[in-house]
């Protein structure tokens, strides 16, 4: 068999079928329909295309166009360089093969060169000095050989309207034109059929309504009264020849046979549907994603998990493993895998910076950045309220900018973004609560810790250690993923829900009292003289003074309607709803039916900055005191007794540097967890992502980003899930030359460093654009925040199955899982799911939130156990199988070849017992350690359950009672 990377892809064909008309009594050719994809018929008006559809036929015009290329004239690979020697051609093998007398080949030829009048062109009118001429019609008997020639009217050339034709736009560069042609003649008493392909694709001149080089040729030349046979037979090879099927046939066909093999398949495929119960009238729109006859079976199975095709039959193949890409795969190497990194990357590093050169980049810098440096002030005004100040909104930035910058620069996965963590903030928080309690200076203390961290993860970079995110499949990607969008989702309703707190509606207002409202400025006392003193304010007049002047002043606001302040809560509302529903709106945009295709994908680019912009401008027009985005304007420390670099000896005991190497192992698990998941994530191969990963050398920039904040003093970053999709989704890239009717393909991500360079240079430069930005209401900014959460939900399987919940099963739409999964089985695996996500969200409501990695090895835990509860085919296409069990089963199907060359041993149990366990499994059963012992408080049971969900290795066994028995009261003391 052929190599499926030698196999040369079949062209694009467009189809045009022309139909023989009589139009003033001359004969000429008129374009009656047209395909890529779906067909395309002229209107009986004559003055427009009809919609694209789906192309139905008669199954007796199918038939019939069998029986046509049973009897007609086959040529194949066919030398043609113009169209009077093909129809020369053509004609001469119909007579020699007896199908036409020799006398009709003058008047055939002569037909068959009429002028072709397309759609572009508009009807041609006679001219009064043609009134009066006799018109010359199909069958004139004395047509002259030689003045067949002279009155060929199809030019050698394209034409300038063939040229200037904008359908070009939606025909791939490397198309061939396939033409029908189909008409009635009163010379012939049966039908003069010829199918022909070309050896060289070749353009015909004025043939084809685009300049497109024509490769196939079908000419359906018949006696009268049979016109609607005709075209449907026309329609019939028309639609053959867009199909992937078909198409590949005629290609590759060497005779008649093949070609009317190719017929019957296409037949095997058709499906008929009963007249009485459906109007042929009716155009069926084109299908959102078209099938692919020849890549279907083997990318079901890539998509979901499972191997084979749709009907999921007896025959079906085995799942395939959940595979990640040979980043993961583990080297045995010291740092091999962050060499493998490097040379993967490298060769990309120029085309990272020049692919970035895209308006669609503008778009995609504009909106990270204001949902960066909306994270940067949020989470900078946490930082400073847990540490008293000594990381604030300024460090937030600086990191922010600093950590960004070198990240997108060097590191494996530029299309990260990096943010502070909710776990990471909880930490800062415990550890200044301990630093005060214990008179320790926690910068110093907090240096240690990163410098701890940052060597322990070279240590996990040198060890290949990022193996471990293999065994995490779509059950802990979608469990981690839908947690943060929650959190996204859940913190902006929040913020808004807290206006209504700050700026409370007046639900007491009566505007018939409004009268009785007033408010009034009341001098204090004589006896507060020393304020009227400190001022000189004995002569003032206190009902004159503003509500801010009067309490300067020491004076006393009295009055029922003192207290009233507009109804802000409202307003931030429409703010905040009405930038997340238009972005969201303008988004889909593109799918809309108005203006060009161009300036739909433009607006939909631009959605979240226009929806930004709009309802800025509408808050500067209301001119309420909405809260708007407060940025530093000084470059300075927020805390004034604290510099820019933390000193790394002289204000704790020598011993807490080697102490704080315990808590660093904490951050470390953080930071690992954190990091790699949302690589995994943002890695997905539905992202269709070209130039490969690097999850070793992401990990070994964010330790060395580690060391460097540390010493800054500014916070710790690390991969931010939801932004990091956001900005995925602003820089996918669809097809532009799609057929009509035909949705875009995406393509992939314009993957490149520049949009996350410039972001984080911006997020730098914001106290430079304090001005402008202050502008900037932030209920305008927590609508972005909740169109980023919902956004990242999408393609989520998960959330779809939940949605399944509520629908009844003639409701629910055709997921290919519903087709092979008992609905039950859904329903009891999404149970799981939104357990696990239960349990998630409460630990990260609680001080717990710490150990909130750790309960994401403790998510491959509960994965490890549905393998149990699951068969491997409904896993295969609710989850991913793992790769275990792929090995396991070459492992067993190995040990049943050898049993049948050696005598068995002794015992099976004794072999498998004296296996070495290698540095893989001892590096899984640690980590099963570490989750079953960080929750042994909750559960003490689980070492049972942990044991149980190991795989069927004794060497593996063996070597995790061995560690039970010698850590347990060492970690137990640590996580409990």
């Amino acid at each position: 068999k052929t190599p499926l990377n030698l196999i040369t892809p079949t062209p694009t064909i467009f189809t045009e079928m022309d139909t023989l008309q009589h139009e003033g009594g001359e004969l000429e050719w008129k374009e009656s329909a047209r395909w890529v994809k779906f067909e395309e018929k002229v209107e009986e008006g004559g003055e427009r295309w009809s919609k694209p559809h789906v192309s139905t036929l008669t199954l007796h015009s199918l038939f019939e166009l069998r029986t046509c290329l049973q009897t007609g004239s086959i040529l194949l690979d066919l030398e043609g360089y113009s169209l009077p020697q093909i129809v020369d051609d053509i004609v001469d093998r119909q007579i020699a093969d007896g199908l036409i007398p020799a006398d009709l080949k003058e008047k055939i030829s002569f037909v068959l060169l009429r002028k072709h009048r397309h759609q572009t062109k508009k009807p041609i009118h006679r001219s009064l000095a043609d009134i009066g001429k006799k018109p010359v019609s199909c069958c004139v008997l004395f047509v002259d050989p030689a003045q067949s020639r002279s009155m060929n009217d199809i030019s050698d050339t394209p034409s300038s309207d063939q040229l200037k034709n904008k359908f070009m736009k939606k025909i791939p560069r490397d198309a061939e034109a396939s033409n029908v042609l189909i008409g009635e003649v009163d010379f012939l008493d049966k039908p003069f059929v010829s199918f022909v392909r070309l050896a060289q694709a070749t353009t015909l001149g004025g043939l084809t309504e685009v300049p497109v080089p024509t490769r196939f040729l079908f000419i359906l030349l018949g006696p009268h009264g049979k016109t609607k046979s005709y075209n449907e037979i026309g329609r019939a090879i028309a639609t053959l020849m867009v199909d992937d099927l078909f198409s590949d046939v005629a290609y590759k066909a060497r005779d008649r046979e093949d070609l009317i093999a190719g017929v019957d398949e296409f037949l095997d495929e058709v499906i008929v549907l009963p007249p009485g119960e459906w109007d042929p009238k009716i155009r069926i729109e084109p299908p959102k994603k078209v099938p692919s006859s020849v890549l279907n079976l083997n990318e079901l199975g890539q998509m979901n998990g499972s191997a084979g095709g749709a009907g999921g039959g007896e025959d079906e193949e085995m799942p395939v493993p959940h595979e990640l890409g040979e980043e993961l795969k583990f080297t045995g190497r010291i740092g091999g895998g962050l060499w493998l990194d490097i040379k993967r990357k490298l060769p990309w590093y120029c085309s990272d910076i020049y692919d970035g050169f895209h308006i669609q980049s503008i778009s995609a810098v504009l909106f990270i950045y204001l949902g960066c440096i909306t994270n940067a002030i949020t989470f900078g005004g946490l930082l400073g309220d847990a540490t008293d100040n000594y990381q604030g909104v300024m460090e937030s930035f600086l990191g922010t900018a600093l950590a960004g910058t070198v990240f997108c620069l060097f590191g494996g996965q530029p299309l990260i973004i990096l943010s502070s963590t909710g776990p990471i903030l909880i930490f800062e928080k415990l550890l200044y609560e301990f630093s005060k309690n214990n008179d320790i200076d926690y910068m110093e203390l907090r240096l240690w810790i990163g410098l701890h961290s940052c060597l322990q993860c070279f240590l996990l970079v040198v060890s290949d250690a990022s193996y471990i995110i293999k065994y995490m499949t779509r059950f802990t990607e979608e469990g981690f993923s839908s947690l943060i969008s929650f959190i996204f989702i859940s913190d902006a309703i929040k913020k808004m829900v807290g206006a209504f707190k700050y700026y409370p509606i007046n639900r007491g207002f009566k505007p018939d009292y409004i009268t009785a409202y007033k408010c009034e400025c009341i001098a204090p006392d004589q006896g507060e003289s020393s304020v009227l003193c400190m001022f000189n304010l004995t002569d003032l007049d206190w009902s004159q003074l503003s509500k801010k002047e009067c309490v300067k002043y020491g004076g006393t606001l009295v009055g029922n309607s003192c207290k009233y302040v507009p109804d802000l809560a409202l307003m931030s509302f429409i703010l905040f709803f009405g930038t997340y529903s238009m972005t969201v709106s303008l988004k889909k945009f593109k799918f809309s039916r108005y203006f060009p295709t161009k300036l739909r994908k433009l607006i939909s680019d631009f959605s979240i900055f226009m929806s930004i912009m709009a309802f800025v401008g509408l808050d500067m027009l209301m001119g309420l005191d909405t809260p708007k985005l407060i940025v530093p304007t000084e470059f300075k420390p927020t805390r004034a007794n604290r510099g820019w670099i933390v000193m790394p000896f002289g204000k704790n005991p020598w011993w807490w540097y080697l102490a704080s190497f315990v808590p660093a192992l904490l951050v470390t698990i953080l930071i690992f967890m954190d990091q790699q998941i949302s690589a995994v994530i943002v890695n997905r191969k539905e992202n269709k992502l070209k130039k490969g990963c690097g999850y070793h050398l992401d990990l070994f920039w964010v330790g060395v980003l580690m060391a460097v904040c540390s010493f800054m003093g500014l916070p710790w970053y690390v991969a931010a899930t939801v932004i990091s999709i956001a900005h995925i989704d602003s820089l996918k890239m669809e097809s532009e030359s799609s057929a009509p009717g035909e949705q875009p393909q995406f393509l992939g991500v314009r993957e490149q460093r520049l949009t996350g360079i410039l972001v984080f240079v911006l997020t730098g430069l914001s106290i430079f654009l304090a001005p402008i930005l202050q502008f900037i209401p932030m209920p305008v900014l927590y609508g972005v925040f909740l169109y980023m959460g919902v956004a990242s939900l999408s393609g989520i399987q998960f959330w779809e199955r939940i949605k399944l919940y509520l629908m009844p099963a003639k409701h629910q739409p055709d997921f290919s899982f519903l087709r092979h999964v008992p609905l039950r089985r859904v329903h009891l695996f999404t149970l799981v799911q939104i357990i696990c996500l239960a349990v998630l969200w409460i630990l990260k409501s609680t001080f717990l939130a710490i150990i909130f990695p750790v309960m994401i090895l403790g998510l491959m835990v509960v994965r490890k156990l549905l393998d149990v509860m699951f068969s491997q085919h409904d896993l295969a296409w609710l989850d991913d199988i793992l790769p275990d069990k792929d090995k396991k089963k070459k492992e067993d199907d190995k040990k049943k070849m050898k049993e049948k060359k050696t005598p068995e041993p002794e015992s099976d149990e004794e072999v498998r017992g004296n296996e070495t366990p290698g540095l893989e499994t001892v590096f899984l059963v640690v980590v099963y350690l570490i989750v079953c012992q960080s929750i042994c408080c909750v559960a003490p049971d689980t070492n049972t359950v942990c044991f149980s969900s190991l795989s069927h290795s004794v060497a593996e066994k063996a070597l995790y009672n061995t560690y039970y028995s010698l850590c347990p009261p060492a970690l137990q003391s640590l996580s409990c």
